[in-house]
């Protein structure tokens, strides 16, 4: 899984999502179905294509159970024939989603396909452990990794201070990082920069915003007490609150890109997938996209455009940037998970539909011609691809 197939190019012609909204907040009634099938119709409908066209749907969940993808696929009226494949790689399961949809149209075996991810953390099913013994009582099971102390701070926020502390990120830089963040998301909606990125799931003003926190200023910021006391530098003011919600991508073939009429589009340059230890899963993203910068030799960073990445903290994001010397603009532009949330498996996928807003919808596409997405999940594990505007 280092490069993308050499037989035949994948391009993605349209990428579609769901505002973001909290568990028990605006998607709280909403199935995966139900949530899901609309934006792959409003995705479809934006590549100029029926549902009866495509060759096979695949999606990232790691909720639901079963085989979503396919309950989608049938909801969304894709047909009883269509092939569905569910994915769960954790947080990077809707990027794998859609980078095994690129590689299925780059082997021939698919010339229509639609992926992506999505959560819908308010109807899914919960997780009970079965008792040892007959006198132990059933207890739910959380998302996170099981480390025996049902009241610790979460594996991802322990593992993301170890990152501040190596690192020597500062309470005040992330702070200053996740301000930022919030001021590029205002910015942007005030431009109207997720109008056509956002499928409002029915006629109410709430249906086109991320449902995300309020930050005023560095104060309200400085003054919120760390999650692990008593020197934690990660409050719940600089990490990613989950959310839920789904992000669709349409993939197609060469030659139905040609029959489009050749519309601006994304093509799959390039894809890794790159391990850490499960301690270092914070470095994950760094790990991935570094191994992406290696392993293309024809490639330079002075052609990267922008980075889109849904970190799971501001020492995450800081960390990122460090690495490859991005600038304020080059790196989740208009404001990261931060601002949005994290939707689990549904979490790469919206980070690829922002680079597809950012680098084809933007009027300021072409300056550079490739732009990429980067992702952690659980376990250590990075993936990370890389893609051109054509």
């Amino acid at each position: 899984m280092t490069s993308a197939p050499a037989l035949g190019p994948a391009y993605i012609v349209a990428a579609r999502r769901t505002a973001l909204g909290r568990p028990g907040g605006l998607h709280k009634s909403r199935r995966i179905e139900s949530l899901t099938s609309p934006v792959v119709l409003a995705a479809l409908e934006d590549a100029g294509l029926e549902p009866r066209v495509v060759d096979e749907i695949i999606f990232g969940n790691t909720t639901a159970g079963g085989n979503p993808a396919r309950i989608i696929g049938l909801a969304a009226g894709l047909g009883e024939g269509v092939p569905a494949l569910t994915v769960d790689r954790q947080c990077a399961s809707g990027l794998d989603a859609i980078l095994l949809g690129a590689r299925a149209v780059a082997l021939g075996e698919a010339r229509v396909v639609v992926a992506g991810g999505g959560e819908s953390l308010s109807t899914a099913p919960w997780r009970v452990a079965r008792p040892k013994s007959l006198f132990q009582t059933p207890r739910f099971l959380g998302l996170e990794p099981e480390d025996g102390d049902a009241a610790a701070a979460p594996h991802s926020v322990t593992a993301s201070e170890a990152l501040a502390r190596r690192l020597g990120i500062s309470r005040d830089r992330q702070d200053a990082y996740a301000l930022q963040s919030h001021l590029k998301a205002e910015r942007a909606a005030g431009e109207r920069r997720f109008v056509r990125e956002i499928v409002p799931l029915r006629m109410a003003a709430a249906e086109a915003r991320d449902e995300s926190a309020e930050v005023q200023s560095l104060q309200d910021l400085a003054e919120l007490v760390p999650i692990v006391p008593p020197d934690g530098t990660h409050t719940h003011g600089n990490i990613s609150a989950l959310q839920e919600g789904a992000a669709i991508a349409v993939i197609v073939a060469h030659e139905v890109w040609t029959a489009l009429g050749r519309p601006h589009a994304m093509r799959l340059a390039a894809s890794v997938t790159q391990g850490v230890g499960p301690s270092e899963e914070a470095r994950a993203p760094v790990a991935a996209l570094e191994k992406l910068m290696r392993t293309n030799s024809g490639f330079s960073r002075d052609q990267l455009a922008l980075v889109e990445m849904s970190e799971i903290s501001a020492a995450q994001a800081l960390a990122v940037r460090d690495a490859f010397g991005l600038g304020e603009n080059e790196l989740s532009p208009d404001g990261g998970a931060l601002v949005r949330g994290y939707p689990l498996g549904a979490a790469s996928a919206v980070s690829l539909v922002r680079l597809f807003t950012r680098m084809v919808r933007s009027p300021e596409a072409s300056q550079r011609p490739y732009g990429a997405v980067t992702q952690g999940a659980t376990g250590g594990l990075g993936v990370a691809a890389l893609f051109e505007v054509v």
